[in-house]
C-alpha cells in the first residue's frame, strides 16, 4: 500500500467517525476488514521481497566465486602456454 493509498483510507476513516451511529458500525468493520487485508498483503510483499533478496545476495557471491575460479583458471592456462612457446 502506497502512502496515498494510506492517506485516503485514513480520510475515509475520519469521515465514517463523523457520519450517524447507525452507519458507522458497518463501514467502520468494513473498513477495518480491508485494513487488516491490505496490511496481511504488504507483510507478504515484505516477505516475498526479502527473499528475492537473498537468493539475489547467493547469486551475486556465486558469480563472483565463479569469476574468480576463471580468472585463476585463466591464469594458468596462459601460463602453460607460455611454457610451450618457449
Amino acid at each position: 500500500m502506497d502512502l496515498s493509498a494510506l492517506e485516503k483510507r485514513l480520510e475515509e476513516l475520519l469521515n465514517e467517525i463523523n457520519e450517524p451511529p447507525a452507519n458507522k458500525d458497518k463501514k467502520i468493520l468494513s473498513l477495518a476488514c480491508q485494513t487488516k487485508l491490505s496490511e496481511q498483503k504488504l507483510k507478504d510483499n515484505l516477505a516475498a521481497l526479502h527473499q528475492s533478496l537473498d537468493h539475489l545476495r547467493l547469486t551475486i557471491k556465486y558469480i563472483m566465486f565463479d569469476l574468480e575460479a576463471t580468472r585463476r583458471e585463466n591464469k594458468y592456462l596462459r601460463k602453460i602456454l607460455e611454457g610451450t612457446e618457449e
